[in-house]
């Protein structure tokens, strides 16, 4: 159980630190990195969720994660 809590908090460290980022100018929400912390930390996220119960959580999680996806795909397609 310990090791879904860990995947959870780096889920949040991603997602908290790509906002930091982005409000201080340091990346581009088109950027592979962005969305790419997105993604991995809305994994994280929605393991833990789903692993706990948080279904709601770990839907929006999933949605949030395939908005990502989708970004990153369109970016590489386009570029």
């Amino acid at each position: 159980m310990i090791l879904v809590e860990i995947v959870g908090w780096g889920g949040a460290v991603l997602i908290l630190a790509a906002y930091v980022l982005l409000t201080l100018g340091r990346i581009q929400a088109q950027s592979v990195t962005y969305q790419a912390m997105n993604v991995a930390g809305a994994l994280g996220f929605m393991i833990n969720g789903w692993v706990n119960g948080a279904l709601p959580s770990a839907a929006l999680n999933l949605i949030w994660m395939g908005i990502g996806v989708y970004a990153l795909w369109h970016m590489r397609k386009s570029g």
